[in-house]
This record gives structure tokens, sequence and C-alpha cells, in this order.
């Protein structure tokens, strides 16, 4: 047997604590299965990334002539856009060559199994088992993996995922056709790239719109914009069985949820974008004592603890929140309460994300369906592209169908429940939201402590009188604005609030 300090399973935000840990003079373990890196740089948001930009500059350019230019049609080099996507892929093999040259690290390629609390071995492909390792600490971040709906026939037919796609999967040039099963962040990202290079698309998809989990508002539009550039949106079915036709297509029949009428369809591919499951049934958590929740995930508390002591989780394995930058942030929270005598509490109060699709979504906090399902009486701020002067310079115009917006939700303190932008730069307009929203930390941290003290809510919740701007959107209205930027889309919004009555 082997001992520890420090074990970490899975090289994504997991690299984030073994640094520290290595800084502050620990002998740790890694394990990795597949490349170091994670998800996201390996086969997620980085290298899709690099197909996204392309695909959002042959978008711009077939609709500059709004603006008095005309390109004469782009022309994909598909070969040199992959090229460009695997020397970042690759950079994973730098970062596992570097890591096997660390004093105090021991690298493990393979697949960690729990044989008991805080004990694992490792098993490689070829079928080996490692010595059995032990550490005071145990951090699990294996992430998750494609989720592949029970479609009869799917396997004969054959099938990728984004896993797949990079890795062997990958074409040699962009498919005639496409499936795309889920219409989910991944299938939203997926459908635009494809799309734009060329590719007949069809969305598939079980709830009544996509990217599901966005303001109505939002995903109506983005429907809207999808089926405008020609990709056929079908929701509220459900996929039944595929198959091959007698042309060498994949076939895919698809039931309509509410007739039970079935459509099938024919495409080059099939991709299954329908969801992630996590990867603990590979770990033998029960062996460990961790429990999980109903779907798999590792259940934890504010501290990022299991129910076992002295094993973690962070990021997709939790279940909480499936971004690389929620990971990153709970690793961050892991790393000073473990090496700096921190009490520090993972809040997800403020949880923001992009959908990098076409048009571009930011999303940080309440929906307005949500906010009203919780019974809060609020105010919705609106502001549309074509009505600031940037927007104007970019060609939108009102009444335009891609005439994107920014909605805020306010409560009547005007703090922030939500924020919501479809359109260009999405991502950057809504992060000053996420900003504000957490402007009152150190006042919620006290009526945290405060609560568990036993202090009861109307008191605790006094403290907050301490932060009056705490969450609001007060230091907006009241600072200068860029002008003409795209800033205005936003702040903008907040000189017209519709309220409840």
């Amino acid at each position: 047997m082997k001992k520890y300090d420090v074990i970490i399973l899975g090289s994504g935000s997991g690299l984030v604590v073994l640094e520290e840990a290595i800084a502050h003079g620990k002998k740790c373990a890694i394990v990795e299965k597949s490349k170091f890196g994670g998800t996201c740089l390996t086969r997620g948001c980085i290298p899709s990334k690099m197909l996204v930009y392309p695909a959002d500059l042959k978008r711009e350019a077939e609709t500059a002539s709004r603006i008095g230019l005309e390109f004469s049609p782009p022309r994909l080099d598909f070969k040199r856009v992959g090229e460009r996507m695997w020397r970042q892929i690759n950079v994973s093999s730098r970062i596992e060559a570097n890591l096997k040259r660390q004093p105090g690290l021991d690298v493990y390629n393979g697949t960690a199994e729990f044989t008991g609390p805080r004990s694992i071995v490792v098993k490689t492909d070829d079928g080996g088992v490692s010595d059995e390792l032990t550490a005071d600490i145990i951090v699990v971040a294996v992430g998750a993996r494609s989720f592949i709906p029970p479609i009869s026939g799917l396997e004969a037919a054959g099938y990728i995922t984004y896993e797949s796609f990079f890795g062997p999967a990958f074409p040699d040039e962009p498919w005639d056709s496409l499936i795309i099963v889920g219409g989910g962040a991944i299938g939203a990202e997926f459908a635009h790239i494809f799309s734009a290079f060329g590719t007949k698309v069809t969305i598939v998809e079980m709830k009544d719109h996509i990217v599901p989990t966005e303001d109505e508002e939002v995903s109506s539009f983005v429907e809207r914009q999808f089926e405008k550039v020609g990709i056929d949106v079908l929701t509220g079915v459900r996929a039944v069985s595929a198959g091959l036709n007698d042309m060498g297509k994949k076939t895919l029949k698809v039931e309509k949820m509410k007739t039970g009428e079935t459509v099938t369809l024919e495409a080059s591919e099939i991709f299954i974008a329908s969801g992630v499951r996590p990867n603990t049934d590979l770990l033998r958590v029960d062996l460990a004592g961790v429990k999980t929740d109903p779907r798999g995930f590792i259940i934890t508390d504010e501290h990022l603890r299991t129910s076992q002591s002295g094993i973690y989780a962070i990021g997709d394995v939790n279940g909480k929140y499936l971004f690389r930058h929620v990971a990153n942030y709970e690793a961050s929270v892991l790393c000073e309460n473990l090496f700096y005598g921190g009490n520090r509490r993972a809040s997800y109060d403020a949880v923001p994300w992009a959908i990098f699709t076409h048009p571009q979504v930011g999303h940080v906090g309440l929906t307005e369906r949500e906010a009203r399902e919780r019974g809060l009486s609020i105010g919705i701020a609106r502001n549309k592209y074509s009505e600031i002067a940037s927007g104007i310079a970019m060609g939108y115009k009102s009444g335009a169908p891609d005439d994107g917006f920014a909605k805020i939700i306010l409560d009547r303190n005007m703090r922030v429940l939500g924020a919501h932008v479809v359109g260009p730069n999405a991502a950057i307009l809504v992060q000053p939201f996420v900003f504000m929203m957490n402007s009152g930390i150190p006042c919620n941290e006290l009526k945290s402590a405060c609560l568990a003290s036993g202090g009861d809510v109307e008191s605790c919740s006094r403290l907050l009188s301490l932060c009056p701007e705490a969450g609001t959107v007060r230091p907006a209205l009241e600072s200068m604005v860029i002008h003409p930027s795209m800033n205005e889309l936003t702040v903008w919004a907040l000189d017209s609030v519709e309220w409840d009555n």
C-alpha cells in the first residue's frame, strides 16, 4: 500500500487543487483515465470554440450587406480549422509530461476504483491493477460523460457524442446532413457550427423549447433564428428507433409526444447530445461510503464534503452546475479550506453561463418563470440592440427578426434576480450583473453565520441593512457608461422597468 497526503481523481479542475497541495509540500498522486486537462480542454468548451468562432465569422459575413459590405461566399478550409483545434487539444500531452516531471507527485494513467474509505486502486485498459493507494484527503473530480438514451437500434446504426467527435469520429469534411438528439447547450452549439459549415441540421428535442434552461423569450428567439438559417427544429418529440436505409443513410424515427404521430428522419450522422451522466459508476463510490443522489451524482455539502470524512467532490461529478468555471470556483473554495485553514462556503446564488451558438446567449440568475413560480413581485427591464448606437452601427433594425435583446429581472428593492442577453457579446454583457449580484457577499455571510448560530430569520435578515446597495443595480444606474458601446444595451434597459401591479 502506498500512502499519500492527497490523491486527486481527475485532471480537469482537480489540477487546481493539486497545484495548491504540491505548493504546500504535500505528497500527492493524480489519477486520469483519459487525456490530461479534463473535458473542457480535450473534448468540450475549448476545442468547440475553435469551431464556433469560424462559424460566427461566416454567419456575420453572410449578413454584412446590411451595413454596406458585400462578400463573396466564404470558403471553409475545414482541414485548417481542424488542425488549429487539434493543436489546442494536444496541449494535454504537455500537461501530462510536466506533471510526470513534478517532484513529490505520482501520476497514474487509468481508472480509479475505491476499495474502501480513502483507499483506491488504479485499473489500466490492458487489465493491470496498481497497488492499493491511500490518503488522508481524496478529491473526486472525475466529471461526467454523455448520457445515451434508450433508442432501439441506435448501437447498430452508429452515432457520435462530443467525446467521440473530439476523437476518432472527427470528420474529414462536414457531413452533408446531421441529426442532433438534444437541443440543450451542446446541441445548440453544434447545430450552429455545422449549419454554418454547410451541413443540413435537424434538432430533435423532447421539451417544448430548445435551450430549455433559458428564459422562454430567449429560447423562442434562438429557435426562430435557427429556423431562419435553415436548421429544422423539432420540439416535443422523442427519438424511438434508429437504423440504416438502403442509401447508406442513418435513420431516426421520432414520435410527437402529444399526438403519437411518427416521422422518420435521415442524415449522414446522428449526434447524441441529450445530457450527461456522472462517472461515479466507474469509481465504485459505494465501497467508500460516499452517498449519491438518484441520478448518481455525489452529494456534497456547502464545503464540498461528501458523506465520507476526508473525501471531497468538485465539478460535474457533484451535479450542481456542469460548467468548468463552476468547477474551478469549487476548487478555489476547497483549496482555501484545506490549505489555508478557511471555512469558506460554496455559493451558487449567482451562477452565470453562456451558450456559444448563434445568436449567443448569456444567463445568470432566475428566469421570469422561475421568479414568478417563487411568488416574487418583480420588475422586468428590456432593451433591444436596435435601440442603442452600437447595435444600429452593426445593422440591427427595430422589428427585424434578428434584433436581439437584454432582459433584466429585479425585485422591489432593485436587486438583480436574473439577467439574460441574446445576441452579440451576450456572455460579456451578462458578466457585470454577476458582479452586482455578488456585491453583498460579506453581508450575506453575516446573515448565514447568524442563522448558523441559532438566530431567527427576521433578526438575521436585518444584517442585510448594513449593505443597502448589495446586489442591486444602483451602482450601474449611478455610473457613467461608455458611449457608444454595447454596455448601453443592458444599462439603458434599467431606465424603464415594468413592475408587477
